[in-house]
């Protein structure tokens, strides 16, 4: 154990560091100035637990009916071997949709290490599609529901993926780096030999209603896709592939409207590998992290909250109201930033100049004397903005 290591499994408190998923990477890009989640995520500690520690607990999560609606949303789209699925994804991408496809379910079976390499095998091996074969078991040849259209090389794409015939894998097991820590990943599907690349598919249990879906949910399903989209290039990097083979347009699949009915839609998520790419670059830095944290500090959940508290402090936050929906320590760290401008959001701190405190914005308002000479033109529009305040509020008695 390196020394990094050690120091990490002290401020956890000797526990083990906690996993992360594709939903937990996606969420880190939410605030990647945020020095406090960053060195907390590094080290692998339970926030959870640590926000019930010190009094605040988090509030948000997956309901057990979320969960329940996804699955049964998931389970429908699949079924009858994908025909609807491959249907779905193969218009949505412009291409033909193949009269015969191969599908492999790599969800069940072995052990952890043994589905590692069997999804990294057959997902490597689809770059030279071979006849098709029944190995075990392990993969089946499926007709799809086709209105006569047949499997075409000729699609756009890179020449080393042929179309011969689609290939999905179900719930293929990848990886990434995290912090220095191996996370097993795992998409809902991957496509092979479709319009000559690979494609992550994403199936999602929130509607979209009118051509338009939640701008939240939309947003977090392109960063988790393109968590998965970095694990598959990467792993065809390791077989000595072309990860450009995997493309960065994403399948999305949701419920048309408020009924059931599938709908596939695209989603570009070269914006969000850039992000997860950064954010993955810097919790690899950990010791430049580690360089400005007190070598007292601890995250221990068993220690005493007063210490907790007293140690959160001496590392820095950067909360912003988006922190709500993705942070376990978001309300600790509201109930910190009480008084200051952050609290009330980026768009706002921004516009108010980077003043810190709002007593102070209020007192520029008020028409207190400047200090600052770069805060004059602030402080001008803030009188200004007070003033026709004043006057709307009189007119209106």
């Amino acid at each position: 154990m390196t020394s990094s290591e050690q120091r990490l499994a002290k401020i956890r408190g000797g526990l083990p560091p906690r996993r992360h998923n594709a939903r937990t990477i996606a969420a880190l890009t939410g605030n990647p100035g945020c020095t406090r989640r960053a060195v907390l995520d590094g080290a692998g500690v339970d926030k959870p637990s640590l926000a019930e520690r010190v009094g605040f607990p988090a509030r948000f999560g997956q309901s057990r009916f979320a969960i329940t609606r996804g699955n049964t949303f998931e389970a429908q789209v699949k079924a009858d071997g994908g025909a609807e699925l491959l249907r779905l994804v193969a218009e949505r991408l412009g291409v033909p949709v193949p009269a015969v496809a191969t599908w492999t379910d790599l969800g069940d079976g072995d052990e952890l290490a043994g589905r590692v390499e069997r999804s990294a095998a057959l997902l490597a091996d689809a770059v030279t599609p071979h006849e098709p074969t029944e190995p075990d078991g392990v993969a089946d040849p499926r007709q799809a529901a086709s209105p006569g259209h047949a499997g075409s090389p000729g699609h756009a794409g890179s020449p080393d993926l042929v179309d011969q015939g689609a290939a999905l894998f179900d719930h293929p097991l990848l990886g990434l780096e995290v912090a220095g820590r191996r996370v097993h990943l795992e998409p809902d599907l991957v496509t092979a030999r479709l319009g000559g690349r690979f494609h992550v598919v994403e199936i999602k249990s929130f509607p979209v209603v009118d051509g338009q879906a939640d701008a939240a949910k939309l947003a977090a399903a392109a960063v988790q896709s393109a968590v998965y989209v970095l694990a598959l290039r990467e792993l065809l990097a390791t077989r000595g592939l072309d990860p450009d083979l995997v493309s960065h347009e994403v399948v999305l699949i949701c419920p048309r409207d408020f009924t059931n009915q599938p709908v596939a839609h695209l989603l570009d998520v070269r914006k969000q590998l850039l992000v997860v790419r950064r954010q993955l670059d810097r919790m690899a830095q950990l010791d430049e992290l580690l360089a400005g944290v007190p070598a007292d500090f601890t995250a221990d959940p068993a220690a005493d909250p007063a210490t907790l508290v007293a140690s959160l402090s001496q590392v820095p936050a950067r909360y912003a109201p988006d922190c709500l929906a993705s942070c376990e320590l978001a309300y600790f760290c509201r109930q910190e930033a009480g008084g200051h401008t952050a609290a009330l959001g980026r768009p706002v701190r921004e516009a108010l100049g980077g003043i810190d405190r709002v007593a102070e914005v209020l007192a520029l308002a008020a028409g207190e004397p400047v200090a600052d000479p770069q805060r004059a033109e602030a402080a001008a529009l803030l009188r200004a903005a007070a003033r026709l305040r004043a006057e709307a509020l009189s007119g209106a008695a």
